[in-house]
């Protein structure tokens, strides 16, 4: 599933300032003095032990990302198992075929499945990869799927699907019909029965008991391979001294486990840690350095931010528009022309997305606007809308982006291809402590049939339903959210870590703070202050440019800071109480802080369109 992707679109908030919205709730991230002190006597620094302690850590025995403190991979279940099995194959030499999916998790578990078979004695077994064409075939190893698959040359033997196929019990049956053998890696939440497979790798399926249940699709892939490996050693194949480095693939596992919006335990912190260590060093796979390149940023400071904010959004965009295989050929070649060549292609992909993102908000909130005028909105706890001019690629990103906007549960539908515009398919997105798939779930249980296939997990969801059944679909899931959903998960809450001292802002803080680890439940910092806006303008029509001076006493007390509010057009007052993040920037060799403004706290007034959520919003759809 995707994330937010960088920068956002054109702000509306000028043009529809019809839509109202109530004040937001302010608070400060608790945390335990007493660890915040054991922390920095371990010598952490103090501003990181009061950041680690408001996120849960509390002895210094946790804080190490070394390797060696990953999770076993004999407490995944059917892992070791699984393992043997492949190392049979590859003696064997048999036929198989990586079924992956089409966003960035999937991408990466695919080229981390390919070159860790082919670094563990695969190349001489015929291993090819198939990624199925999303607006066609759907999710999944569909029956589809499989029939595309059976008509390879040579004809696989074996399938493995990576970050899908634990819902795709169909797909499974025509495989064996077929005489091939599925073996499942997954990390989504199963459905009431698990596939027939021959072996299923997935920490959510029942009865496994590994610690760590936010693995993504690329983790679960890595973590086949670490067994096998160890399979493969003690099968005399090479020693501890000869063996395979598959750490060297960590670049791809961090990259997806980030993209795809994986809670950052501490056992996914270990491996992003590892990952972002191999970009920063210069000895990322070729693919990666060159998204890097075309995304203008600096690998040597490479982060969590650039992963999901930069890099991952150009690889998505091969799925969203065109064919992931365009993503997953950058991922595997080792030629950096080619890698250059084909990162210029995703970026072309991933800038006409924003254009046609753009549209798609802009239609969205027009309506939700001119309902609005019409005197026809209700309060609602939900957003269900469809368009058929909206392209089915770029659905998810608009759910994302009107979740964001109006904090609640959102699933935005375009036309099905491939239906004969009788089918929608529809990507959500959900708020903390709505669990999607789930609601999905009691909605089709109460109504069976209005929801034709669906898939997900708490946060993001995709789903399949009938043109004519969008207003019974839009009423079933606003009376499930109306309520699972209470006033308290309604309230937009903006939570920061307080103030920052004054001699805290400088460009070594913000430096230490992106050389950290932060992503999905271990948040990135965001402080809070009063400040003077000494200026304020608009950068390219649609950010808001400004230089603000810290209210307080001390050297630098006087001293002003430039800042940045993306996706803001309105001024701010004369003083405001903002929440931020603080940041270095880089330019001509100088380095300096940036505030990058989130959210300003005014008690008087709210303003329309920043990240303040609505009361009052509507479904929609099309008059035809």
């Amino acid at each position: 599933m995707d994330v937010l992707e960088e920068n956002g679109s054109a702000d509306l908030e000028a043009d529809y300032s019809v839509i109202m919205h109530p004040m937001s709730h302010f608070s400060q991230r608790p945390f335990s003095e007493r660890a915040a002190t054991w922390l920095q006597q371990s010598g952490l620094h103090p501003l990181l032990a009061r950041l680690y302690a408001a996120r849960g850590l509390e002895s210094p025995d946790v804080l190490s990302l070394d390797l060696k403190q990953l999770l076993s991979p004999a407490d995944l279940k059917n892992c070791l198992s699984t393992a043997s099995l492949l190392a049979d194959i590859l003696e064997r030499k048999e036929p198989m075929l990586i079924v992956a999916d089409y966003d960035c998790d999937g991408a990466t578990a695919c080229a981390v499945g390919l070159r860790g078979l082919r670094m563990l004695g695969g190349t001489d077994t015929p291993i090819q990869f198939l990624v199925p064409n999303r607006f066609t075939m759907g999710y999944g190893l569909t029956p589809e799927v499989v029939e595309l698959a059976a008509q390879q040359t040579p004809k696989p033997k074996y399938l493995i699907t990576v970050d899908n196929g634990i819902a795709s019990e169909a797909g499974v049956d025509r495989a064996r019909e077929l005489g091939i053998e599925v073996i499942v890696t997954d990390h989504h939440l199963p459905g009431d029965h698990l596939p027939k497979a021959t072996a299923i790798v997935n920490p959510n399926q029942p009865g496994c008991t590994f610690l760590s249940k936010a693995l993504a699709g690329v983790g679960v892939m890595f973590y086949l391979l670490v067994a096998l490996r160890a399979e493969l050693r003690q099968r005399g194949q090479f020693t501890a001294e000869t063996q395979p480095k598959i750490e060297n693939l960590l670049d791809l596992v961090a990259l997806g486990t980030v993209a795809d919006v994986a809670q950052l335990d501490r056992n996914n912190r270990i491996l992003v840690s590892n990952g972002l260590k191999r970009i920063r060093s210069g000895v990322s796979q070729p693919g990666i350095q060159a998204l890097f390149q075309v995304a203008m940023r600096d690998p040597r400071k490479a982060n969590t931010f650039d992963l999901g904010f930069a890099i991952g959004p150009r690889l998505n965009a091969a799925g969203r528009l065109a064919d992931m295989s365009l993503g997953i050929r950058l991922l595997l070649t080792d030629n950096t022309d080619e890698a250059l060549a084909l990162a210029q292609e995703l970026d072309r992909i991933n800038r006409e997305r924003r254009v046609i993102e753009t549209g798609m908000q802009e239609a969205a909130l027009a309506h939700l606007a001119e309902d609005r005028l019409e005197g026809t909105l209700s309060e609602r706890t939900s957003i269900c809308l469809w368009n058929p001019e909206w392209h089915q690629g770029v659905v998810g990103i608009v759910a994302s982006r009107l979740k964001e906007r109006f904090n609640r549960p959102a699933i935005v539908f375009a036309p099905a291809d491939g239906s004969t515009g009788e089918e929608l398919r529809g990507s959500g997105r959900s708020l903390t402590g709505f669990h999607l798939r789930d609601a999905l779930d009691l909605v089709s249980k109460r109504e069976p049939g209005l929801i034709l296939k669906f898939g997900g997990h708490a946060m993001a969801a995709g789903l399949t339903i009938r043109k004519s059944d969008f207003e019974k679909f839009d009423l079933c899931f606003q009376q499930v959210a109306s309520e699972l959903l209470t006033d308290e998960l309604l309230q937009r809450r903006h939570i920061h870590d307080g103030a920052l001292e004054l001699s805290e802002f400088t460009s070594e803080i913000g430096d230490l703070l992106a050389e950290e680890i932060w992503g999905q439940g271990f948040p990135q910092p965001v402080f809070y202050g009063e400040f003077e806006v000494t200026q304020q303008s608009l950068m390219k029509e649609k950010h808001l440019r400004l230089m603000l001076r810290p209210i307080g006493s001390g050297p630098l007390a006087s001293k002003s800071f430039s800042a940045v509010w993306f996706n803001r057009t309105q001024s701010l007052p004369a003083q405001a109480k903002l929440a931020y993040r603080l940041v270095t920037d880089r330019y001509q060799g100088q380095a300096r802080i940036q505030l990058m403004i989130e959210a300003h706290d005014d008690s008087q007034k709210a303003y329309i369109g920043q990240l303040n959520n609505p009361l009052i919003i509507r479904g929609w759809k099309p008059n035809n």
